[in-house]
This record gives structure tokens, C-alpha cells and sequence, in this order.
């Protein structure tokens, strides 16, 4: 809402930075969208960083072309986020077929760029318009109408459980044959709903991976700790990324 502060980085390393120093209290991240998939390098991060996921957020995204230029005749260049050009490809084939794409960390980086430059354009939201007072060209112009972004709150605190709650955690196992099967197994026979299963290279040793798993329930839950517990003893690694609220639900922070 408008009670905080919003201040924009310059890319998604710089957000879990700066509130890993204090900066800033929460920093926001995607780590999903409907369309392209998993936004692979800000689970990269997670593997680095100490700060845990404090809340998530579904919202619908939609794409604008925005210049300082009167008509899509003037725009030869084009910034925006690669997931944003991926998701507005046909548009872009469509009417700026010769135009030269290029990508920038955000939506919001690529219209302060073009705020600067004539025969530019970039696509972002109606916020950004505004922001860097831009005129709209074209709305809508994403090529899927349901076009959804989870976004992830991240902080170091520890968030109470409100009955509606989801943990993740990532782990690596083993590298011989089903390794993964016998860490998934303690879930199965918990029946606890696993709701999310990515995977992604550990870049410490070639064909080996860290997976991420989102779980029902929180880890106060005595099902779950020790389904989590479980797990811990059959893996190389595993780190808790958070227990939170599922999306809608009630969020009550308890200080760290």
C-alpha cells in the first residue's frame, strides 16, 4: 500500500543486498511468472543469501509501450526486462518487427532509459508512465491475457503461523540414483500437499542440483517440522527459506 517507502534497485542482487545490510527492512523479488516460468536467478540467490521470505504476492502483470516519441514510426530501440519482451513477442513481431531489443534489469530501469532518449521506447507498466512521465503508445500489449507474476517479500524475520501457510525449502542430495525420490518420500507419508518442485545446476560440480520445494503448512506445525527434520537427514544440504502466509492470508510478523 502507501504506508512504506518504495525505493527502486538497480537489479535483483542489489534488492536481497541491501536489506542483508539493513537498509531497508523487506525487499521485493519475483520468482515466478504464469507465462515464462521460474525467474531462475533470484532462486540462485536464495542459495547465498541468510534472509528468509516473509510474504508472497500473485499479481496480474500487463505491458505497455511507453516514449517520449508521438507514434510507433519514431521507436528503433526498445528497453525492457528479457521476461517482459518474452511475454509481449507477437505484439513486438507484429508492429515493431525492425526495432532493437534491449534488455535491462527491470521494467522500471527500461523507462527511466527512455525517458532520456528519442526514438526509444520501453515496455513497463502504467506506473512507470507516470513515474517518468512517459505517454502510453500501446496498452496491453502482453501476448497472454492471464499474465501472472509471483513475487516473493523477503527479510529476516520470522513470520507466526495464521492456519494458512506455506514453507519452502531448498535442498541437494546425493548424486546417485534416486536420491531425490527418498527425500520427497517423508512428504508422501506426512500427506502434506507439495504445491512447487524446481530444480536448478548447483555451479559447484557439473550435473549436480539444488531443488526448491513449497509445502502446505507451516514450520510450527508438528507435521511438518518433523517431515522437514526427516528430509534433513536424508540430504547434503538443506536450508529453510521461510514460512509465510499463502497468498490472501492474514500476515502477523513476529520480530527478530
Amino acid at each position: 500500500g502507501r504506508s512504506v517507502t518504495f525505493v527502486p534497485q538497480g537489479s535483483i542482487r542489489d534488492v536481497f543486498s541491501e536489506v542483508e545490510k539493513g537498509t531497508f527492512q523487506y525487499g521485493v523479488v519475483p520468482v515466478e511468472n504464469s507465462i515464462e516460468g521460474a525467474v531462475n536467478y533470484t532462486l540462485d540467490l536464495f542459495f547465498e543469501s541468510e534472509l528468509k521470505i516473509c510474504a508472497e504476492i500473485y499479481h496480474a502483470i500487463s505491458h505497455d509501450l511507453l516514449s517520449i516519441d508521438p507514434e510507433l514510426g519514431y521507436i528503433r530501440k526498445i528497453y525492457s526486462h528479457p521476461h517482459a519482451f518474452a511475454q509481449c513477442r507477437k505484439w513486438l513481431e507484429k508492429h515493431l518487427p525492425r526495432a532493437t531489443l534491449v534488455e535491462c534489469s527491470s521494467t522500471a530501469e527500461a523507462a527511466r532509459k527512455a525517458s532520456g532518449e528519442k526514438g526509444t521506447a520501453a515496455i513497463a507498466s502504467q506506473e512507470a508512465a507516470q513515474s517518468y512521465k512517459l505517454e502510453v503508445m500501446a496498452s496491453r500489449i502482453e501476448d497472454a491475457s492471464r499474465n501472472v507474476t509471483r513475487f516473493l517479500v523477503i527479510g529476516k524475520d520470522d513470520i507466526r503461523r495464521t492456519g494458512s501457510d506455506k514453507t519452502s525449502i531448498m535442498f541437494v542430495t546425493s548424486h546417485v540414483p534416486g536420491a531425490l525420490f527418498k527425500v520427497l518420500k517423508p512428504i508422501a507419508e506426512a500427506d502434506i500437499n507439495m504445491v512447487k518442485l524446481e530444480s536448478r545446476p548447483s555451479k559447484h560440480e557439473n550435473w549436480s542440483y539444488f531443488f526448491f520445494v513449497d509445502l502446505e503448512g507451516h514450520i510450527s506445525d508438528t507435521t511438518v517440522k518433523e517431515t522437514v527434520a526427516a528430509m534433513k537427514n536424508l540430504c547434503l544440504f538443506l536450508k529453510l527459506l521461510g514460512s509465510y502466509p499463502i497468498s490472501g492470508a492474514v500476515e502477523h510478523r513476529k520480530p527478530s
